[in-house]
């Protein structure tokens, strides 16, 4: 029950923070807004709530003593992947601070950067915060609230990960994956004898017909070359 519950929060946090990255690289963009600000705001807020769930409830479990051997692996597996996820949200954090204090919207004295990037990123912020919208709200300085309120976070979210290690020591490097390296790729290569190359066929040997009509269309490219060269001098 409680590693259900354990992976249950970990996969929303891991949702919520691929989506806040999404949108983090939209900052400064063409895709630039107040309603994106916004967005990142409210993705981050959730992020940081799942964060603390789950921080909570892993710490928990692996502080009991009783707990078995099996387990604690599996605990200890999640709980690396969590601190691993909750890494990645603290760097995404630092970014959009940068990006925010670079690129401010409350006084546009230097253009955006026109990088092209566009497309439905109020569509991916619902999805993971599980509402319908996203309202704009008519405030005009409120990215200059929100980077304070921003750099507040990454200092409490650095905090998070500090007390993380005093309470619970798991080495990352003592975890051990399930699967072999690269075996999540592995599993989607079905799509059919058509659409995959089988190693025999990549590693095969030269054809020597292939060889042979190489070599003399590079003969006759040579020769017309030579010829045209001729002509000219002649003329």
């Amino acid at each position: 029950m409680a590693r259900e519950e354990c992976k249950a929060l970990l996969d929303g946090f891991n949702k919520t923070t691929a989506c806040y990255h999404h949108l983090v690289l939209t900052v400064g963009g063409s895709a630039d807004s107040q309603n994106l600000r916004q967005e990142l705001q409210k993705t981050r807020q959730k992020a940081q709530e799942l964060a603390v769930s789950t921080c909570a409830r892993l710490t928990a479990v692996l502080r009991d003593r009783g707990l078995a051997a099996d387990e604690r692996v599996e605990f200890e597996r999640l709980w690396v992947a969590f601190s691993g996820c909750l890494d990645l949200l603290e760097a995404d954090m630092r970014r959009a601070l940068e990006l925010g204090a670079a690129f401010p919207l409350h006084a546009p004295r230097r253009p955006l950067v026109r990088t092209g990037v566009a497309g439905a990123s109020s569509g991916v912020a619902a999805r993971a915060l599980s509402t319908r919208s996203l309202r704009l709200e008519a405030e005009g300085d409120f990215d200059v609230a929100d980077l304070r309120e921003l750099e507040r976070e990454v200092l409490q979210v650095g905090e998070m990960i500090d007390n993380m290690e005093m309470k619970v020591n798991v080495p990352r490097w003592t975890v051990q994956a399930r699967q072999a390296a690269g075996a999540e790729l592995l599993s989607t290569v079905n799509a059919g004898p058509s659409s995959v190359v089988s190693v025999e066929e990549r590693g095969g040997g030269c054809d020597p017909r292939k060889a042979l009509a190489a070599i003399l269309f590079g003969a006759v490219l040579l020769a017309a070359v030579a010829l045209a060269v001729c002509v000219a001098k002649l003329s």
